[in-house]
């Protein structure tokens, strides 16, 4: 066709006949000829090559213990289907801005989309590649993009609940997509459905009945009636793993312990790492020494304990950045735990042999001091040091005989920095009881056996939103985050320490519930997600309603 009447035709049909950025790969394998723009599932690894008609499957037993891969088979490469959404864009901005979008159906409802993160997959496929494999599950641990995608379909967004014991269609189609102003998706490039017989799981009558309260606990036992049937539910689900990897549940409610439910092996004296739980410690901490008048007050300035200029990066705005601001985690230091690229990132600090110096020595960003907030464990760690250095005898010694004794605690174990000092950015161990006295004690307005360890003033600072503006996230005060239930028409609204895993202090503003749950499931794409469906559908209606 001439380029004049392509010129016209496109003016006048309105339609795009945009040719390829890059020339694809040839489509010569006979499989792949047979199933363009189609997606066919497997229950082994097998090479594109040596791939039969007879390995694709259209029914097969779900069994996460077993091999799950898809073969993807497409008539182009991403890189053109890219293209043909935004012909003005070059290679490099389409890959920015751009991947595969994934869309999950369980008997033909729609579960999930995903938009793959644009950094997902090598360019090399992403340019030529015309098909590709993705283990979604793997007897070898296969590691991937693929698994992580399974992961949040399945068990982070509704999958695990779309696919219960029975008999399913699982169908998925797959489209390009571009993130520019506005999200621009392409048609479908390729497209599968499998029936999946989903076994039923064999749990005992015991895994499933409530855990009896025994005495010793530190607590009086609450009396209170609650939904049993919803707690055996949820016993159900985590004994058929379908809630993965949680190992305690405890919940306070008007002072007095109403449940305490452990899991996987755990028990009530086991010591729980939980990861950045440990960081509203540290708010705690700062809160009590201002109280007792070792740090005049938040608004003081990191030029009150550090000489700044003998650090690398020096400039006047570093000068400003005060307490307040790292505990808000909006100091303006370049450091974003969510971004890989970042100076600051927290797995760049830890393999260096002084993490104070790590933090003074990085540069500001361009962001206003206590105005933009971005996820900074490096900050944290600033606010123990200012914490050791202030108080009488070090922190360690500080935070036992302000915090820990006060509270009963005593069975508990810090994680340590380079130089041998507590590390306020996670890592405290303690047993999830101690951690439900640390949220009562907020709940009780900073007081404990009728004596104040904590100021009440400071719990309302603590316990307030600063990023009202911040549409990502419900919000953050001093070192807690906030986050909103619903039950029925009714809102609460709650103040939690969070840690990998899924790790939850969660104390309620408005009702007297403190919420602990403990679970390992680091660095999985489930952690919070799963917990949060925890509480919202099994615990709050069980012990509020």
């Amino acid at each position: 066709m001439k380029p004049i009447l392509l010129f016209f035709l496109n003016i006048i049909f309105g339609f795009s006949l945009a040719q390829n950025i890059i020339e694809p790969e040839k489509i010569e394998n006979s499989i792949q000829k047979n199933h363009l723009s189609t997606i066919m599932f497997l229950d082994k690894v097998t090479p594109l090559e040596n791939i039969k008609e007879t390995d694709f499957l259209k029914t097969m037993t779900f069994q996460e213990d077993k091999d799950f891969d898809i073969r993807v088979f497409m008539d182009n490469s991403l890189v053109n289907y890219l293209h043909q959404l935004d012909s003005s864009l070059s290679v490099d901005e389409l890959f920015k801005k751009g991947n595969y979008q994934f869309n999950f159906f369980v008997d033909g409802k729609l579960i999930y989309t995903e938009n793959l993160n644009s950094g997902a997959g090598t360019a090399e496929n992403k340019k030529t590649k015309t098909s590709f494999r993705i283990p979604f599950l793997s007897t070898t641990n296969e590691d991937s993009w693929g698994k992580y995608l399974w992961m949040r379909f399945y068990l982070a967004n509704g999958g695990i609940d779309a696919l219960q014991t029975g008999n399913h269609t699982l169908k998925i189609e797959i489209k390009p997509y571009l993130k520019l102003s506005t999200l621009k998706v392409g048609n479908v490039i390729a497209k599968g459905e499998i029936q999946l017989i989903v076994p039923q799981k064999n749990v005992s009558a015991e895994q499933i009945a409530l855990q009896k309260i025994m005495p010793n606990s530190g607590w009086k036992v609450s009396d209170e009636k609650f939904n049993e049937e919803k707690i055996r539910l949820l016993n159900k689900k985590i004994a058929e793993n379908r809630f993965r990897d949680i190992t305690g549940i405890v919940v306070i409610k008007n002072e007095k312990l109403l449940l305490e439910e452990y899991f996987n092996g755990y028990k009530r004296d086991s010591l729980n790492d939980t990861r950045s739980v440990g960081k509203s410690f540290s708010s705690a901490l700062m809160g009590i020494a201002i109280k007792d008048g070792y740090i005049k007050n938040e608004n003081q300035s990191l030029g009150n304990f550090y000489d700044l200029k003998q650090f690398g990066n020096y400039s006047s705005k570093k000068d400003s950045v005060t307490i307040k601001s790292l505990l808000t985690m909006s100091s303006g230091f370049d450091g974003n735990d969510q971004d890989e690229e970042s100076p600051g990132n927290e797995e760049n600090m830890y393999p260096t042999d002084n993490w104070i110096k790590f933090v003074l020595n990085l540069p500001m960003s361009e962001n206003k001091i206590g105005k933009t907030w971005n996820y900074f464990t490096a900050g944290v760690i600033l606010t123990g040091d200012i914490l050791d250095k202030s108080v009488p005898n070090g922190l360690e010694n500080y935070a036992d005989k302000k915090l820990f004794q006060p509270l009963g605690i005593t069975n508990y174990k810090w994680q340590f920095t380079p130089q041998q000092k507590p590390s306020l950015a996670g890592g405290l161990k303690m047993n999830a009881l101690d951690f439900a006295k640390f949220g009562q004690l907020y709940k009780n307005n900073g007081i404990w056996n009728g004596k104040r360890i904590l100021d009440k003033n400071w719990i309302k600072k603590s316990f307030t939103n600063y990023f009202t503006d911040n549409k990502d996230f419900e919000g953050y005060g001093y070192l807690f985050w906030r986050k909103v239930y619903k039950i029925g028409n009714r809102s609460l609204e709650s103040y939690q320490s969070n840690g990998n895993g899924g790790n939850k202090i969660i104390i309620f503003t408005e009702i007297p519930v403190v919420i602990i749950v403990t679970a390992k499931a680091y660095n999985k794409p489930y952690a919070h997600s799963q917990v949060d469906k925890i509480v919202q559908e099994y615990v709050l209606p069980a012990v509020y309603e």
